[in-house]
């Protein structure tokens, strides 16, 4: 970078600074929803994973639809339902801990300079 700027002359070589005026910005803590969101879909997976090898309800035909369901096909049947309440209550739990650390901001000051380096 350095042998470029030594090519230039000695005009075009000085970046040209401005001084924005003094800001006073509000700095508050937010929880990072796609965490959560990836913690729900976890826990929502070990929930069916659970739920599916406790409740074992493969060795006899639907009542229903009188047909006999693999361990696996129940596995993603009730995945289908537990994926996205994991993502609801870890979603709900984000939302409560934003809301308490609402009350939890701070004031700063910031000076902000521009820069043109045409």
């Amino acid at each position: 970078m350095s042998g470029i700027q030594d090519a230039l002359p000695e005009d075009e070589a000085a970046a040209r600074v401005t001084r924005a005026p003094e800001a006073t910005i509000t700095i508050r803590r937010s929880p990072k929803y796609g965490v959560f969101t990836a913690l729900g879909i976890a826990l929502g997976i070990v929930a069916a994973l659970i739920l599916a090898t406790v409740f074992d309800g493969t060795d006899s035909a639907s009542p229903f639809t009188q047909v006999t369901y693999s361990l696996t096909q129940a596995f993603g049947f009730i995945l289908l339902w537990c994926v996205p309440a994991g993502i609801a209550i870890m979603m709900v739990v984000a939302l409560i801990l934003d809301r308490a650390n609402a009350n939890k901001v701070r004031q700063a000051r910031v000076h902000v300079d521009l820069v043109d380096e045409r």
